[in-house]
């Protein structure tokens, strides 16, 4: 488990940006099968997290015309029940974090996988977020 003050800011940075925190694996299947549309972000403490997936799902939400109604998130590696229930949701997918996950009416709808964020901009994880949230969101 990663240390609470290496962690705290890192959580901080998606909760100030509107993000509720997922802690518990009860907390995770009442948030995933509500009815709507569910943004869900697996936060990690890598490098690709820090300049790719926070500051491109951050961009995503504040600059597109059509929003998920839930905006969630966990840490890998310090939530870890709360991580390890939101994994059994994205099922086949393999465990992955950073990770972003787009859920409507409680199905995943869309996924980027760390392997899709490494090496990205912030800029291209935003566009393809808002284009998923075009499609998918009210």
């Amino acid at each position: 488990m990663y240390p609470a003050e290496i962690v705290i800011p890192m959580k901080g940075e998606m909760t100030e940006g509107g993000f509720e925190e997922l802690l518990s694996a009860d907390a995770v299947d009442t948030a995933l099968t509500q009815k709507g549309t569910s943004l869900v972000f697996i936060n990690s403490v890598c490098g690709c997290a820090a300049g790719s997936a926070r500051p491109g799902v951050l961009m995503a939400v504040s600059n597109s015309t059509k929003r998920p109604d839930h905006l969630l998130t966990s840490f890998a590696g310090f939530d870890i029940d709360a991580v390890k229930k939101i994994r059994e949701h994205l099922l086949p997918y393999p465990p992955s974090s950073p990770a972003i996950a787009l859920f409507k009416d409680g199905q995943l709808v869309h996924f980027i996988e760390r392997h899709n964020i490494e090496g990205r901009p912030a800029q291209m994880i935003a566009q393809n977020l808002i284009g998923a949230f075009e499609e998918f969101c009210n």
